[in-house]
Formats: structure tokens, sequence, C-alpha cells
């Protein structure tokens, strides 16, 4: 045999020249430099960016009075949010930055353009709520242990006027794309915000009605164990991209088994998932089909399977013929000598049982 090598992107683009008779690529590819056939890439940038900077407005200029008011009220449940609202502020700049960054063609060494920019965005909001989130629970232990005179009433006052900021910045960012990243990391930021100015409302209330002081740094804390939870998961999610992992809702192995269980395809090695950034998977494989297989029909046909079922459009289909060593002397669960790959990573899915 001959041995024809068939990579093609998820664009129709062919990685080699055509080498068999029969195989005509003018019949299968379009070359439409100018689209991407219909993918959806990142967040509609002007109406995100519109809602973004209403949010980041009605932030910033509250912040700065509660700055104020905290210090004069001398309640650190009023401090603590309004630090907070400044890691808002940052979180919303930084999605604004990564959404520039990331609409941005790509050329040159980044040939995916710069759309990981909003995971950078992302993992630095995860960080510095999980920084804040320690410096902000050292304070209240200390305030605990030794409390301040607070001023329940105008920590009471201040917290609801936070609550209606904090509502309306939550639902202009919630109008955006939450899809990106990025604005999911902004909103989880606002959203945590508006707990906590919920938290120092009650923790105001209670001062002023009780005296007991104690809870305005009790409030503090439960904002905390919020802030954690908030910071790991987008740290967990961005560090998942970063290191090329499969999205959490996919599993590569179940993917790899559906592909080799379209005949005429005989095994799927080398099979890799990784996100590109939100919302964006890309697969690339090696696969096999029976010498009698039409190499391009098969990979016309996953294609589609991909983007039907696992809504993976961006794909890199190796397609060749089974090599002769693989019908004489493979086994399952075996990796003969492959002219194709010597080194292949990951399992080999073949129909039949075999390992993962």
């Amino acid at each position: 045999m001959s041995g024809h090598d068939h990579a093609h992107d998820d664009h129709g683009h062919a990685a080699g020249q055509d080498h068999g008779a029969g195989h005509d690529h003018g019949a299968d590819h379009d070359h439409d430099h100018g689209g991407h056939g219909g993918h959806s890439h990142g967040v509609s940038a002007d109406a995100d960016r519109r809602w973004l900077a209403i949010a980041l407005g009605l932030i910033g200029t509250f912040m700065a009075i509660e700055v104020g008011i905290g210090i004069v009220a001398q309640s650190l449940a009023l401090i603590s949010d309004a630090a907070h609202m400044l890691t808002d502020a940052v979180s919303i700049v930084l999605a604004l930055i990564a959404m520039r960054l990331a609409a941005r063609p790509a050329r040159g060494g980044f040939t995916y353009g710069l759309k990981r920019a909003e995971i950078l965005s992302a993992q630095a909001n995860g960080l510095t709520l999980l920084l804040l989130a320690l410096w902000l629970a050292y304070e209240a232990v200390r305030r605990l242990l030794d409390p301040p005179p607070v001023a329940g009433g105008l920590v009471l006052v201040t917290a609801l006027a936070g609550i209606v900021v904090n509502v309306a910045a939550a639902w202009c960012i919630s109008k955006a794309n939450r899809s990106s990243l990025a604005v999911e990391g902004a909103y989880q930021h606002i959203l945590n915000d508006l707990f906590a100015f919920i938290g120092t409302a009650v923790a105001g209330l209670i001062v002023l009605t009780t005296g007991f002081v104690q809870a305005d740094a009790i409030a503090t804390l439960v904002v905390v164990v919020l802030m954690v939870k908030a910071g790991y998961g987008l740290v967990r999610e961005s560090g998942r991209i970063f290191l090329e992992a499969a999205p959490a809702h996919m599993d590569p192995d179940a993917v790899g088994d559906r592909l080799v269980g379209h005949p005429p395809v005989t095994e799927v090695h080398d099979l890799h998932i990784w996100t590109i950034t939100s919302g964006q998977a890309a697969l690339s494989a090696h696969v096999l089909v029976e010498p009698a297989g039409d190499c391009h029909a098969v990979r016309r046909d996953l294609e589609r399977l991909l983007e039907k079922e696992y809504g993976i459009t961006h794909t890199t289909l190796q397609v060749d013929h089974v090599p002769e060593v693989l019908l004489t002397v493979g086994r399952p669960g075996q990796d003969p000598a492959d002219p194709h790959c010597a080194d292949a990573h990951g399992p080999v899915h073949r129909t039949g049982p075999h390992d993962h």
C-alpha cells in the first residue's frame, strides 16, 4: 500500500498533497480565509465592553465613598468590602484588556492569536480573591479577639447602598457573555461582593440593635469562605486550560471509543483534546481506516460527529489507511511498530475491548 497522509484541520485545509488517485481535494475543501465556517470565537466585544464599563463606573464610584465611611465607622466589614470592590474593578479592567487582546487576529508566532489573555485574566482574578481572603481572615480573627467600637447605623446604611450598587453591577455583567472565563471572573468577584454587603448589613443591624461588635468580624469570615470558593474555582479552571487538559465535562477515552466505533475506522491514537480559550475545545488525532475505506469521507463524517455530539469544531484529523503490519500481527492492547507514529501519545483505541 502507498500510505496516504490526509491531515485536515476543521476549516478543510489539507496539511499535505494528495498522493492517491480518486482523492479529489477540490471537492472537499472550501478555502474561505475570510471566515471561520460559522464558528463563534470569543465574545461580542462592543456590547460586552459597554456593560463592563458601566459596571466599572458604578463600582469605582461607590468604592471611593465606602473607604471613607469604613474608616469613620471603624468597620472591618466595610473596609473589606471596599478592598473587595477594588479587586472587582481590577477584574473588570483585566477583562476589558483581555477582550481587546483576544480580538486580535492570529499572526506571527501566536497561531491562536491572544485568545488565552482572558484565561490569564481569570487566573489573576482567582489569585487576588484567594490572597485577599487570607488577609481578611487574619484581620477578622484579630478583631474577634480585640474588637474595636463599630458604628452599627453607619455600617447598615452603607451596606444597604452597597447591595443596590452590586445588584446593578452584577446585572450589567450578566448581560455580557459569561462563557468568557474573564467575564465570569469579574462576575464572580461582584457576586461575592454582593454576598459580602448582605453579610455586612446583617452585622450592622446586629451591632446597632444588640451592641455585639464581634458580628462585624464574623460577617467578614463568612465572606472569606465565599471568596475562597470562588477564587479556587477560577484558579482550577484556568489552570486546566494552561495545562492543556481536556474540558472537565469531556472524557477523551469515551471520545476515542466513539470515533473508533465509526466504520470503516479500525484505530484511533495520538488523540489530544484541549481548550484554546473559554468554550473553544480543539481536537487532533491520527485515524486509521480499512484499506478499502474512503479517507476523505471518514474525515468529513468524524468532523460532523465531533461537532454534533461534543461541540468540537476545531479538529485536525490525520486519516490514513491501516498499515499491513496492523492487519497481520497487531493484537488488541498492543501498539505494534507503526510507521506513522513511532512514539504514540496516550492510549490506542481499537474496535473491541482494549486498555485505556
